[in-house]
């Protein structure tokens, strides 16, 4: 849904590093998939076409917080 989004932290060499992956418009929502040591965030349309898609090592990723969209701004 509009205003689902994950925030993605990560280990930059000592220095973390904060991503956002969110669904940018009605009716697109994120999802998130773990593949042979890597994490897949993407944005994905109604028909599962995928707009934008980022790739981070598992062993990198300190933290992973998904935001669900509020009912409030569904409407």
């Amino acid at each position: 849904m509009k205003g689902d989004r994950v925030e993605i932290v990560i280990d930059a060499g000592g220095t973390p590093r904060t991503y956002e992956v969110a669904a940018t418009r009605a009716g697109r929502r994120v999802e998130v998939a773990t593949r042979r040591g890597l994490m897949e965030v993407s944005e994905v349309t109604r028909s599962g076409t995928v707009i934008r898609t980022a790739r981070f090592m598992s062993s990198r990723i300190l933290a992973l917080v998904e935001h669900p969209a509020d009912e409030e701004e569904r409407d």
